[in-house]
């Protein structure tokens, strides 16, 4: 599917299931072509119409920064990642930009939040958007934003199972491990997205195509900076976070442990009783004593009784 989307004064007019236009005007004021899930023909029409030739989805996947930052002439490539996090995975999806004079082409193969949010926002207020440049800084700008609230849940996930760790811990320790490392994952992708705008925009900032009157640039700059501060905050708390689960573990190891080797000290006299006088020797001076049954109950009981009041008084059960 591709949406063109034309200025004419302070209006917006969108065009649906683009096709080569007839008017030469509607291509000059033209400000954005939203590429979704585009289709070769799709390409193909959009490249003749505008003389641009789009990078394949191999190549806008690669991490150079050649390969995600491209400048010539009239025109700049750009490729970025745009982070989707879902129940059943976590990654980067790569979204292609073409800028070139006032028009800002855009390719992406995934359903993202961060464009229908910034759709409903020019369709909302036409007037904010003047060309494909202050598009493309309004879609990255929510998308950083949409980084910050993935960082704050994640923050708020931490919080929650640290507080698991210590005052609900449960023996749950494959799932407590999983989480743990779920959690790098996603923190590693978020950082892995932030930095990769961080170059992005550092590249845009030093172009002379499109003059920043409001300082857009830097000051998402900024917002990333102390954005990859703040990830590296959560890797401290998360290596913390598995430090205190693996002590936590090893206190309720030992703690098994300890009641193994007391449960072995109380029953080891009382064994060590039976197994003597449980010999089928003829010389053997108490086997004929008339209490010697009862006698040898009362040593084991006495043998098991002596450790278990000499743990308590040191406080050791």
């Amino acid at each position: 599917m591709v949406n063109g989307f034309i200025k004419k004064g302070s209006k917006l007019e969108v065009i649906e299931n683009f096709s080569p236009l007839g008017k030469e005007n509607d291509i000059d004021n033209m400000i954005w072509i939203d590429m979704h899930f585009p289709s070769i023909e799709e390409v193909k029409t959009v490249e003749s119409t505008f003389n641009i030739k789009f990078p394949t989805k191999q190549e806008s996947e690669e991490i150079e920064l050649s390969s995600r930052y491209w400048e010539e002439d009239n025109r700049i490539e750009i490729n970025s990642y745009f982070l989707i996090n879902n129940d059943n995975a976590v990654f980067n999806e790569t979204v292609s930009f073409v800028l070139q004079d006032n028009l800002l082409i855009s390719i992406r193969y995934k359903n993202l939040e961060s464009f229908n949010a910034f759709t409903r926002k020019l369709l909302h207020s036409p007037k904010e958007f003047k060309n494909g440049y202050s598009i493309f800084c309004e879609i990255i700008d929510i998308r950083i934003d949409a980084d910050a609230d993935a960082i704050e849940n994640l923050s708020k996930e931490i919080a929650k199972i640290r507080k698991h760790v210590f005052t609900d811990y449960a023996n749950d320790d494959e799932e407590i491990l999983e989480k743990i490392s779920s959690f790098e994952d996603l923190n590693m992708k978020i950082r892995e997205n932030l930095t990769d705008k961080q170059r992005i925009l550092s590249s845009l900032l030093k172009s002379n195509k499109y003059n920043d009157d409001k300082n857009t640039i830097p000051i998402m700059l900024k917002d990333i900076k102390s954005l990859i501060e703040y990830t590296n905050f959560n890797f401290e708390r998360l290596d913390y976070l598995q430090n205190i689960f693996i002590g936590v573990l090893s206190i309720e190891q030992n703690k098994v442990i300890k009641i193994f080797t007391i449960v072995n000290v109380v029953f080891l006299p009382p064994t060590l009783i039976a197994s003597i006088y449980g010999m089928n020797f003829d010389i053997l001076p108490e086997l004929h004593w008339k209490y010697g049954y009862l006698l040898s109950i009362g040593f084991m009981i006495l043998s098991s009784a002596t450790p278990i009041w000499i743990f308590k008084k040191k406080g050791w059960i």
